[in-house]
């Protein structure tokens, strides 16, 4: 192992390097290295990669290997400057942790990690990463910059489906993006145009969910929505392997009142014209284009959760929508974590909850475990990590029926 990057007679080129508080606490990591580059590589501190990743011998770099611990939570400010610093020079980023919590785990991504992968390491783990860093380089390198983007079918009328959160931590995000996967896989043939927007401006993580760039042509866009047109809208689009089509939230945070509710309606006409199936993940906060979004949706999914937290905000959302004569009854509430066929405890406590509140449970979703969040880390859909999960059989069970209803609304018109 080359140690701080130290230059040596006729070096070998170093390609990559470890970045920890002390490497010797990921003795897989290392192990993994010397495996996958030999001598190609070094390792630094937090702070002497800073530094390093402002010279120019940081231009060898293909990658950083950024490993940490819960020790390491108290230095995340740092950490998001290393990998901030990784972006500028073009140098990937693979985020290595143990015991971090979500929040931490999500800010690092949010920064814009690369890659994941939970320690101890899997079997080969750091080889897959590698090797999906470099297949996304190899096929962005054979792009053309000014053919990034979809081009784009007009001629249709979409329908349009919202997830929102009622409180934080309902799973809003992972319903709305494996809600659009599934709608996007439902049929082997002649499969169903889906979109999936992110319209959460500030902390929107469809993009970590699906291991997805934020790209600036977003901004672009939602900067000009007067001169928007399907192929400026294409062009901020980012492909899900060639099945689903996303507009990420923007790469920096904007304030909620950059779009107008006739912002927000001429984004989602355009959207609906070019695709069979809108999904519309909306931030947790009431904005002064939510009942825009509520007026324009077929479907609109609020997520609660079995809690006093989640009644009390149902009660407020449904007082305010009543008092300015909003269409409350298009809501559909989905019990997210809701009891099991033999908790029959819980299941009364669900009954009191939609009774006290007028309301009806629409769908229940049951708890996916921990598969659902290694889903969110490693960017992929449900479908791919675990097919046989319960909240993934859900999902795509009612993808099935919102796409069976569509084609019956379809055949009557």
């Amino acid at each position: 192992m080359t140690t701080k990057l130290e230059r040596q007679s006729a070096p070998a080129p170093i390609l990559a390097c470890t970045v920890s508080r002390d490497v010797q606490n990921f003795d897989l990591l290392i192990e993994d290295m010397e495996t996958l580059l030999g001598e190609g590589w070094g390792d630094l501190g937090f702070e002497e990669a800073l530094t390093f990743l402002g010279q120019p011998d940081a231009g060898t770099l293909e990658f950083i290997a950024l490993a940490m611990d819960s020790e390491d939570e108290n230095n995340l400010t740092l950490l998001c400057k290393i990998i901030g610093r990784a972006i500028e020079r073009g140098i990937k980023v693979i985020l290595i942790a143990e015991d971090v919590t979500p929040a931490a785990l999500h800010q690092l991504l949010r920064g814009g990690a690369d890659e994941f992968a939970p320690y101890p390491l899997p079997e080969g783990e750091l080889a897959n990463a590698v090797t999906r860093l470099r297949a996304r380089a190899e096929a962005a390198a054979a792009v053309p910059a000014a053919e990034h983007g979809t081009k784009l079918k007009g001629g249709g009328d979409g329908i349009l489906i919202a997830a929102q959160g009622l409180c934080g931590g309902t799973g809003t995000t992972t319903f709305a993006v494996n809600l659009a996967w599934e709608l996007a896989t439902v049929r082997k043939d002649a499969a169903p145009r889906v979109c999936l927007i992110d319209l959460s401006l500030q902390f929107g993580t469809v993009a970590t969910y699906l291991d997805l760039p934020r790209r600036e042509a977003v901004l672009e866009l939602l900067s000009d929505i007067p001169s928007m047109d399907g192929d400026s809208f294409g062009q901020a689009l980012v492909p899900y392997e060639d099945q689903l089509q996303v507009l990420t939230a923007p790469p920096d945070m904007l304030p909620m009142d950059m779009l107008s509710p006739t912002d927000v309606k001429a984004l989602l006409d355009v959207a609906r014209e070019h695709f069979d199936f809108v999904v519309v993940d909306l931030p947790k906060a009431i904005s002064d284009w939510t009942d825009t979004v509520l007026t324009e949706a077929q479907v609109f999914f609020a997520l609660v959760e079995l809690d006093m937290r989640s009644a009390q905000n149902a009660l407020r959302l449904k007082r305010a929508l009543q008092s300015e004569d909003l269409p409350f009854e298009k809501i559909r509430f989905v019990l997210n974590h809701a009891p099991k066929f033999t908790d029959l405890q819980g299941k009364t406590r669900a009954k009191r909850m939609a009774e006290g509140l007028g309301i009806d449970f629409s769908v229940l979703l049951p708890d996916g475990g921990k598969q659902v969040q290694m889903a969110g880390d490693h960017g992929v859909p449900l479908a791919r990590q675990a097919a046989k999960n319960p909240l993934r059989k859900e999902i795509a069970k009612l993808a099935a029926e919102l796409y069976a209803i569509g084609q019956s609304d379809a055949e009557a018109a």
